[in-house]
Formats: structure tokens, C-alpha cells, sequence
């Protein structure tokens, strides 16, 4: 869903020794605090502002189910006005986000127990009518293109037609009624528009190679001018303010992601506008009032910018210097660019949200998103490195039970999912919760994190279970070798590829972890890649390339897939799995249960019928964090 968003680091930090770690003032212990204060719903937070900034929106938890709806309040030189309103009702699961369609119309998305096939709604914000306006059992949609310039219409894709494949409609937003403006071919994995709504750029897979195809008008055919293979990217972010070129992110002749500026005329000559010398860029931002480049985002230890515009910079610093201590994020703004909602937040709270003023200068509070859980009760995330056994930097974050010593603790290694992602410096409620608990927690950006670079990324490519998994044990032997950890007591938790991690560091190194829980977790590499969604099928390739070929790799994938070498595990292993996970069949944790039970090894099994890929229902947060809490304070003493 298009939502503006902007970081602002304090500074960047830079990795702490294990020294200093160990000679820092441990402090006073932290109150232990209620389980349900990490994990359940904020009072009031997703605080949007209306294009007119006349009227404020945010999500707070309603009904018996506290379900998170979406509720509208009257501004007024950026103060509420007046009792908020209810306007929607969802019952089943949370509204996991939504945007500002002009003055009163919003737009959010939802599944059906986790299923992934969403659905985009609209809502009046006047009288509260909801229209779903993809309609459609089982398909996926998502908005591409909010044409703010529109107010009727937005550009929708989904997959109806075909569910491996998405298409492009111009959808009213009030009615629902909808029209095809481009007809997938049955290459294209995502579509790009130009400033007026134009869909100008189709993203193709053939194979393992991607191709970029361009059109000069709203109407006519693509034509192909980049191709690269899978190791190269080329991702376009947006088109020039002329609509006649485009800024994008690549690393194509190079190791880091760069923004670059791309003429289709001359695609291969790309115009450099900013590189960092040491990581990758994530992002870039612009004014859509001014027309003009604003930033480029990258993440070192913390999250940072490279401004292009003073104007941008200025207002950045003026906001900062209001909320010293805090990263600011700008998560919604007028369509004036005139007032602004700010999020100031670290990583030892959620934060708070404001409404900006610019034109005053202006700090207005709306809410606290934790108001249960007091900044000074947290624990610090410090940004640390270790190297590897094939001596490669591995970067990654220790949070430290605040009050204790870092010597011989229990701790928790945690591998992040993706495995194409990266773990960032920031308030985590799982690592507060475990470090409320007693545990250290490390989190590692192990070989194929993103951000580094294409050398570190590819350096995983076949790697599942392999040097990959040894960058993870890699850190379970330095928080040993630094008597931060108690070798008898270290546990392994991870989602997703953190739970195919977890998995394999219990089925590969069992004398390494005293437990291990398992979330939505992959087990075997061959069932894995047959259950994926369909709209991921021209992925595939891809994915075989850098994983694993069922075929040409069968004997790695067979000798790196947890599933098939259970006789191995032995340490205590806690599972939980959504029954309609998309992503990670729930096949792959039923194996992997069967197995060991058929060797009359027990193991702890929490299956949610609602939940998908991860747990959202507030309910179901608590009870897995409730069982979590019990089965590693068992085994880990912490």
C-alpha cells in the first residue's frame, strides 16, 4: 500500500565490543512485566492524515475480539477536535494498515485467516459505507497506484484471471466499478506508473533473468530494454518529473545498490546520483508538491539518509532537535506537505506519535503506542560484529537483560526470516520480552542478509543449512567465547527461514542448543518449493538457482532439509505453525512432528486455524508467547 516514509538516524553507530560490553554499567534490574504489555494492540496508533489535513484517522482495538478498526476525529490547527468515530467493524482479524484516498475516502486491505488473498476496501469516511472492491474468492489484490491526482479512481492488480499472474484495472473507488487497462502476458512479475497514472514499465522474469520492459505512452506496446540474471537488480522506484526518464536502484557493475537515473533511450549509460561505500540503498524519497528528489535511504548499524533538498533536510533537523534521542519517521503528511504525523521511537520504546505543523513549527503529542511499558524498564540493542569461520564480517545486534552482568547468561539466538531481509536496529517487543525474561538476545544478519552488498548476498546462494547456518552458529560460539552466554544454556528461535535455522541448528549442531522453538518454519527444502503460492511460480527459477535445484541439487537439498534427518534432533523442540500459512505449508511442521513422535519423541505443537504465515490475532499472540515463555524457562533457566 503507497505510504510515504522517511528515517532520520541520530548517528550511526558503530559495532560495541565485547569489552566494552562487558565492563558497561549493568544498571538496575528491570521490573518484570506482564506478558500481555509487549504483544497486545496499542490504545491508539496508524495515525493518517486526510490530504486536506482537516481530518486525523488512527486504529484502536475494538469489540470483545479488540480487533483494531479504523477511527476519524476532526483537526483543527493540528489538534483533535471532538469524540473520535468508529468507522469500520472488522471482527475477524486486525486492518493491518491502510492510506488516505483524497478527503474521505480511505483504503486498507484483508485476508481471511491468514490466507494472504486480500482484498482492497474502501470506506467513506462521511457516512462510513465499506466497499470491497476486489470482490473476488480467493484471488490477491494490491493498490499500485493511488492517483492522488484522481479523486475517483485508483490502479489496482490481482490475480483473478490467472492466479499466477496479476493484472492492471482502473477501479472506482466509491462504486467498485472496474476496468482493465493492461493485460498480464504471463511474464510480467510488477508494473510501474508515471506521475500521471500511466503504466509505463513492466517488471518480466524469463528464467532466471529479469527484464525491465518500457512503453512511451499510456497505450501501446513494451518493448524489453534491460535484461540481467538473477544476481543483478534493477529495481525502478520513479519516474523523472518530466515522466521521460526514471530513478531506480542498482547494482549493476557494481557491489552496492546504488540511485541511479535511467534514460530508456540509452538504458545501459545509467546517470549515478548517489552511492554509500558500504551498504546497499534501500529506498528514495521525493516531494510530489515541489518536484523535487528529497532523499535516499540505507541502513548501516542504524537507519540514515543522504538528503538532496535543504528544504527536506531542514524540516528533518527542526523535528529532530524537538525529539532528541528518538529516530523520526514521517508516516503520513497533507497533501500541501504543510503538517506531518511523526513517529519518535528507539529501541527501547515504540515511541510516540505527534502531528508536525511546519508552517509553526509546531509539536502537537497524540499518543504513546506502549504506554504500559516505561522507556526505562527496557534493555539497549547494541550493534556488534563477529567474523565468521571463513572469515566474512557478520554484523548483528545483542540486547542485554537490563541489570545483569554479560557473563555466563542464558541466551537466545535469533535468526531473522527472509532469508533475503535484515534485522535493524530498533524497539523489537520479542527481544524486550525475552530480555524482560532474563535472556540475552542476538540477532545475526548472517550471509544473504540484504544491505550489504551483492557479494555478501550471494555468498548464501546454496548455502541453506551450510555456511549459512554456520554465520548463526558462528554467533552462538562468540557469545561462548565472550562469557556473555552459558554454553549449557543457549536456545534458537526463528520464523519463517528463522525457524528453517532453527530447525537445522538443532538437526546439525543438537549439542549447541538446550532448546528451540520453531515458528512457521521451513523442514524440508523438497516440499517447501512444491507449496508455494501460484502467484510466486515465475519465481521459481530463481529460486532454484539460489537455493536449489529439486533435481540437479537433489543430494544438498536432501542432506540440508531438517525433515529428513530427525533421527538427529535431540535437544526440546516447541513448534507453532498458522493451519493456512501460504508461504510455509503447514505440511512442513506436520513432518517434522510425525517424525519425531514416530521415534516417541515428543514435541510441543501449537497449530492456530485462524493464522497464517505468523500470528496476528492478539489471542493467539498470547497464548504463543505464553508457551514460549514456560517451555524456554524449562529448559534455559534463565
Amino acid at each position: 500500500m503507497p505510504m510515504p516514509r522517511a528515517t532520520l538516524a541520530m548517528a550511526a553507530a558503530l559495532a560495541v565490543s565485547a569489552a566494552a560490553l562487558t565492563t558497561a554499567h549493568a544498571g538496575e534490574p528491570a521490573p518484570v512485566y506482564p506478558l500481555k504489555d509487549f504483544f497486545r494492540s496499542s490504545p491508539k496508533a496508524f495515525f493518517r492524515l486526510a490530504d486536506d489535513g482537516k481530518t486525523l484517522s488512527f486504529m484502536q482495538p475494538t469489540g470483545d475480539a479488540r480487533r483494531r478498526n479504523i477511527f476519524v476525529q476532526g483537526l483543527v490547527e493540528g489538534q483533535p477536535q471532538g469524540e473520535p468515530r468508529l468507522l469500520t467493524n472488522e471482527t475477524a482479524r486486525d486492518i493491518g494498515n491502510y492510506f488516505w484516498k483524497g478527503t474521505r475516502t480511505m483504503l486498507y486491505q484483508k485476508d481471511f485467516g491468514g490466507d494472504e488473498n486480500f482484498h482492497v476496501v474502501a470506506v467513506d469516511a462521511v457516512t462510513g459505507e465499506v466497499t470491497d472492491l476486489t470482490p473476488y474468492p480467493g484471488a490477491r489484490a494490491n493498490v499500485v497506484d493511488d492517483l492522488p491526482d484522481d479523486p475517483e479512481h485508483v490502479i489496482i492488480s490481482h490475480n483473478k484471471r490467472d492466479a499466477k499472474v496479476f493484472d492492471l484495472f482502473r477501479v472506482n473507488v466509491h462504486t467498485g466499478e472496474s476496468t482493465l487497462i493492461a493485460e498480464n502476458p504471463g511474464d510480467v512479475v510488477g508494473w510501474q506508473t508515471d506521475h500521471m497514472g500511466n503504466v509505463r514499465i513492466a517488471a518480466a522474469n524469463e528464467g532466471v533473468n529479469s527484464m525491465l520492459k518500457y512503453r512511451e505512452a499510456a497505450t501501446g506496446a513494451f518493448r524489453t530494454i534491460i535484461t540481467t540474471d538473477y544476481k543483478t537488480d534493477v529495481t525502478p522506484l520513479f519516474f523523472t518529473f518530466d515522466d521521460k526518464r526514471f530513478y531506480a536502484l542498482s547494482n549493476r557493475g557494481r557491489d552496492k545498490k546504488a540511485l541511479v537515473i535511467i534514460d530508456p533511450a540509452k538504458p545501459d549509460a545509467e546517470e549515478l546520483v548517489y552511492a554509500h561505500p558500504e551498504v546497499d540503498l534501500s529506498n528514495a524519497g521525493y516531494s510530489r508538491l515541489r518536484k523535487v528528489l528529497t532523499q535516499a535511504d540505507y541502513t548501516t548499524a542504524r537507519s540514515e539518509h543522504k538528503f538532496f533538498d535543504a528544504a527536506t533536510e531542514t524540516l528533518y533537523h527542526r523535528i529532530q532537535a524537538k525529539l532528541p534521542g528518538y529516530e523520526i519517521t514521517l508516516q503520513s503528511q497533507t497533501r500541501n506537505e504543510d503538517r506531518f504525523i511523526v513517529a519518535a521511537a528507539n529501541d527501547h520504546t515504540p515511541g510516540t506519535r505527534y502531528v508536525y505543523d511546519a508552517k509553526s513549527d509546531r509539536l502537537a503529542r497524540l499518543a504513546g503506542i506502549n504506554p504500559w511499558i516505561p522507556e526505562s524498564g527496557a534493555a539497549s540493542m547494541k550493534p556488534v560484529s563477529y567474523t565468521s569461520r571463513d572469515d566474512l564480517t557478520i554484523n548483528g545486534y545483542l540486547t542485554l537483560p537490563a541489570g545483569r552482568a554479560p557473563k555466563g547468561l542464558a541466551c537466545i539466538v535469533n535468526p531473522h526470516g527472509g532469508p533475503w531481509a535484515r534485522d535493524v536496529w530498533g524497539y523489537n517487543p520479542e527481544v524486550q520480552f525475552l530480555a524482560n525474561r532474563g535472556y540475552c538476545v542476538l540477532q545475526m544478519n548472517f550471509r544473504g542478509s540484504t544491505g550489504y552488498g551483492r557479494q555478501f548476498w550471494e555468498a548464501s546462494f546454496g548455502q541453506w543449512g551450510l555456511k549459512m547456518q554456520d554465520d548463526v552458529s558462528d554467533g552462538a560460539q562468540w557469545l561462548i567465547k565472550q562469557g556473555i552466554a552459558d554454553p549449557k544454556r543457549i536456545g534458537i528461535y526463528g520464523g519463517s527461514y528463522g525457524g528453517y535455522a532453527t530447525l537445522a541448528g538443532v538437526t546439525f549442531t543438537p549439542e549447541l542448543y538446550a532448546a528451540a522453538v520453531d515458528y512457521v518454519g521451513v523442514s524440508n527444502l523438497f516440499t517447501f518449493m512444491t507449496t508455494i503460492p501460484p502467484y510466486w511460480t515465475l519465481e521459481l527459477d530463481k529460486m532454484y538457482a539460489m537455493v536449489g535445484h529439486p533435481e540437479r541439487d537433489k543430494a544438498r537439498l536432501a542432506a540440508t532439509s531438517p525433515a529428513l534427518h530427525v533421527d538427529r534432533i535431540k535437544t526440546p523442540l516447541f513448534i507453532a505453525q498458522g493451519a493456512r500459512d501460504p508461504r510455509v505449508n503447514k505440511a512442513e511442521s506436520d513432518q517434522v512432528v510425525k517424525a519425531l513422535g514416530e521415534r516417541g519423541v515428543q514435541v510441543e505443537y501449537l497449530v492456530k486455524d485462524n493464522e497464517g504465515h505468523g500470528f496476528h490475532n492478539e489471542e493467539n499472540l498470547f497464548e504463543f508467547y505464553a508457551a514460549m515463555e514456560k517451555f524456554f524457562g524449562k529448559y534455559l533457566k534463565p
